[in-house]
């Protein structure tokens, strides 16, 4: 055959540098971008995510255009718009008479599968490339994998500080004689906190055109368009990197886990959503954090934990998706079965911090990692919701959100649902620890120092019934499993106490309606 290569470019591959393209003439040459309904609706996404991922595939586009390179982009409500990726390749296959289909492999798994059957689908050859965006392989995560009984992050974090030299001294020790600084990282905020405001960017013409074509298509869908300012080009981006840098990675290490009522960024980078598109590198970044202690502009706990946050647990949770999957979308070790509330969609309920988590997680399509694993998944956790309706209201509702690295952290992470290959313990918390962590606690309604009863804080209960339920299982895990001292000194009158306050406050839940995540 003697027609182009044709380049299939998926909407979080937006990078000059993706396998497929390095080494392509341009006038030999067909990009290939897809908006497709499929993908858009498969769960039902946040608004600011399909505007999101739509916006920066054509501002991707336009770049790919003024470089010379020729682009075939099916635009959402372009007629005749097959919907699926296999459908729209089926049609440029038929116009542009490909000798050879040059792919990089899909991030999610069902997407992979579907790619799977295009060689024998098609009658041109296609290759499908592994996506070396990532610093560890497949093949390197399961040989690193394969006869470990658990895997922790930290082992496999150090084998990558090791590989990338990062923060690694001369004499091949970690800098500052410690691989992780994360005790250091844990400070509760100060009245009156707030950070440097991040940049955020207006919507431009192209912006403005896919926010018309989201608020009249995807009227349904979960979560507020009235304040889109994500940066959906490199140069945006790159922007938001240069400010994280300049005003905030300073502070990002001791406060990365605190909350503030209305502070929905605090010192955190807010750089995720672009090194998932593929706009941002994630080694560039490693390396400018280096340089920023190296230069003396940033403390090395701060670096530390912003390094060890992309090739420690944004590698290893790549790594883990593919090494247990497909099975890890249907874990379910602790049994788990009660619906989501509805509260997590509409946000109305009286737990201040629930309520702002929420709030920030409709109106921005994010919440920093501490609201998502301690406040929103610490609830469902305890309350014992069902992994599989946790799992579809990640990913529906934040924009930086994929299965690859939004199922892990839900299911093994959160959750504890894969019974602790991934985590050594449930992140089961009482009132006690937001209190700690937050300011939330002062606004709300209930009290973290009340125990039991009306108006005490329901993390209190419900973390002594779900510490109850699952004794059979935890009470051997070496990291908790001292807490049944503390129970079993309690006299059974306190105890039932606990039981039926928790029980009492669960069957005031009211489930949502699956119509939220999933199209009718």
């Amino acid at each position: 055959m003697s027609g182009p290569v044709l380049v299939p470019i998926l909407g979080d591959q937006l990078s000059r540098n993706l396998a497929s393209l390095r080494g392509r003439t341009k006038d030999d040459t067909v990009v290939l971008m897809m908006e497709v309904w499929d993908e858009a609706t498969y769960v039902k996404h946040h608004k600011q995510k399909i505007v999101l991922i739509f916006s920066a595939m054509r501002h991707f586009t336009a770049e790919l255009r003024d470089a010379g390179w020729t682009v075939d982009y099916v635009k959402l409500d372009d007629e005749g718009n097959a919907g699926s990726f296999t459908g729209e390749l089926a049609r440029a296959i038929e116009e542009h008479d490909p000798r050879l289909v040059s792919v990089v492999e899909a991030g999610e798994w069902r997407v992979r599968e579907d790619m799977a059957q295009w060689a024998d689908k098609f009658a041109c050859e296609v290759e499908i490339l592994p996506d070396d965006r990532f610093l560890c392989s497949q093949a390197e995560f399961e040989d690193w994998a394969k006869d470990r009984d658990s895997l922790r992050m930290e082992f496999f974090y150090r084998e990558m500080r090791r590989k990338t030299g990062l923060l690694m001294s001369e004499d091949g020790k970690p800098e500052g004689g410690e691989w992780n600084y994360d005790s250091e990282n844990r400070k509760p905020p100060k009245e009156g906190m707030s950070a440097p405001e991040r940049p955020k960017f207006e919507p431009d013409d192209i912006t403005s055109e896919v926010i018309e074509l989201v608020a009249d298509r995807f009227a349904d869908h979960f979560g507020s368009l009235e304040a889109f300012h994500w940066p959906v080009t490199r140069d945006e981006a790159e922007e938001a990197a240069d400010a994280f840098f300049a005003e905030r990675i300073e502070n990002f290490g001791p406060y990365q886990d605190a909350m503030v009522h209305g502070e929905d960024d605090l010192y955190h980078s807010m750089l995720s959503t672009s090194i998932n598109l593929g706009l941002l590198d994630p080694m560039e970044l490693c390396e400018r954090a280096e340089k920023s202690y190296r230069d003396g502009n940033a403390p090395l706990n701060s670096v530390e934990g912003f390094i060890r946050q992309i090739i420690g647990w944004r590698e290893y949770i790549r790594g883990f998706y593919w090494y247990r999957m497909p099975h890890l979308q249907k874990a379910n070790a602790l049994n788990a079965q009660r619906g989501l509330p509805e509260f997590y969609w509409t946000g109305e309920t009286d737990m201040a911090c629930l309520a702002d988590c929420i709030r920030s997680t409709r109106d921005n399509a994010h919440a920093h990692h501490i609201q998502r694993l301690m406040v929103l998944g610490n609830f469902c956790l305890l309350a014992g919701i069902s992994p599989r309706e946790v799992q579809e209201w990640y990913l529906v509702v934040y924009a930086d959100a994929y299965e690859w690295v939004e199922l892990p952290n839900v299911a093994a992470m959160i959750l504890y649902a894969d019974g602790g290959k991934l985590a050594s313990k449930p992140y089961a918390a009482s009132g006690n620890y937001i209190n700690k962590m937050s300011d939330y606690c002062g606004k709300c309604a209930y009290s973290p120092h009340k125990k039991t009863g009306n108006g005490a804080c329901p993390f209190n209960p419900l973390y002594w019934h779900f510490m109850h339920r699952h004794r059979d299982r935890l009470e051997s895990n070496r990291r908790i499993g001292r807490i049944y001292a503390t129970w079993d000194r309690m006299d059974d009158d306190k105890r039932q106490d606990y039981l039926d306050s928790a029980e009492a406050f669960l069957d005031t839940l009211k489930p949502a309606d699956s119509g939220w995540a999933r199209a009718d």
